[in-house]
């Protein structure tokens, strides 16, 4: 009855995602010891002394047919439309809990009084002169605790994936299209900047924002283009500190922070409009002022780089 107790409270606070510690406490034994449990249950529903299994053995059984299952389970789910997610998991093992449970309690009340597996049980080791018998016991107990502590820290261990930062300049529509390339001289332009933080930290942002001029060149020796910076102005710079966030790729993607950046720039000719994203602090940096000398510095220590060809006329 607890086993069923169990399954039914925790299946509402899981499938309306309440956050409590109910929930946390009944996770663990509703996937690794409930369905072995009311299976085995099921099968032995007799007393101890009548099918040769003690309790202890029960608990083991239980736990390692419990895994096997949830294997199963998932396995036959991910041949399925709905695939291995939460919501269908956690419905096939709640229907599998109550079904089993249900036949066990029937199989369990068909059989006399005195023959039932009595729920009360009390875990003692084998007498000293079966030494086998008892290590075997004490092997078993020690591996369902073992077992049990790692289930319970991957459960409390948050999932890290992939660790990055989107780094990304969208054009004035808000799409990554019509971005601005021929300019007049002194003309105001907007860009929109974002990022997400995906990085399973707090992150600090600093984004720099570069005016570059150079030119490339072909290197007949050594058969390579050989690019050289010319001049390297600085324009602005933003900070920002963002939390991280998950990636779910079940739901429609939302930006996390955004920025309309809006810009002018006096120079003619084709430069390069570069953006410099940071997560160490940065020096400062006066308005208007070629830094080309720190140019190899900037682009070796910046996390992420994007950049806009723009002719100005």
């Amino acid at each position: 009855m607890l086993c069923i107790l169990g399954t039914i409270i925790l299946a509402p606070l899981t499938f309306f995602n309440v956050e409590n510690p109910i929930r946390l406490l009944l996770a663990v034994p509703f996937l690794l010891f409930i369905p072995g449990y009311v299976l085995i249950f099921t099968l032995f529903p007799l007393t101890n002394s009548g099918e040769k299994i003690s309790m202890i053995e029960r608990i083991g059984l239980s736990v390692g047919v419990s895994i096997a299952l949830a294997g199963l389970i998932g396995l036959g789910l991910n041949y399925t439309p709905w695939g291995i997610r939460l919501e269908p998991l956690l419905l096939t093992i709640s229907l599998f809990n109550l079904g089993v449970g249900a036949l066990a309690i029937y199989r369990w009340h068909k059989i006399n009084p005195e023959d039932r597996f009595s729920k009360s049980f009390t875990i003692s080791l084998p007498a000293s002169e079966n030494k086998p018998n008892a290590i075997i016991t004490i092997i078993l107990t020690a591996a369902i605790i073992v077992a049990g502590s790692f289930t319970i820290y991957i459960i409390l261990t948050p999932k890290i994936g992939e660790r990055f930062t989107e780094f990304y300049v969208l054009g004035p529509t808000g799409s990554a299209d019509n971005y601005p390339q021929n300019l007049t001289s002194g003309q105001n332009t907007t860009l929109i900047l974002g990022i997400s933080n995906h990085e399973y930290r707090t992150m600090n942002y600093t984004i720099g924002i570069w005016l570059v001029n150079q030119s490339t060149s072909y290197d007949a020796t050594n058969a390579t283009n050989v690019t050289v910076i010319n001049n390297m102005w600085f324009m602005d710079t933003i900070t920002i500190t963002l939390n991280s966030t998950t990636v779910n790729a079940e739901e429609q993607w939302k930006p996390q922070w955004q920025y309309n950046y809006t810009f002018n720039v006096t120079q003619q000719g084709r430069f390069k409009l570069t953006f410099l994203l940071f997560t160490t602090p940065q020096e400062n940096f006066i308005t208007n002022t070629d830094y080309k000398d720190k140019a190899e510095s900037l682009f070796e220590h910046t996390y992420r780089e994007i950049h806009l060809w723009i002719t100005i006329m």
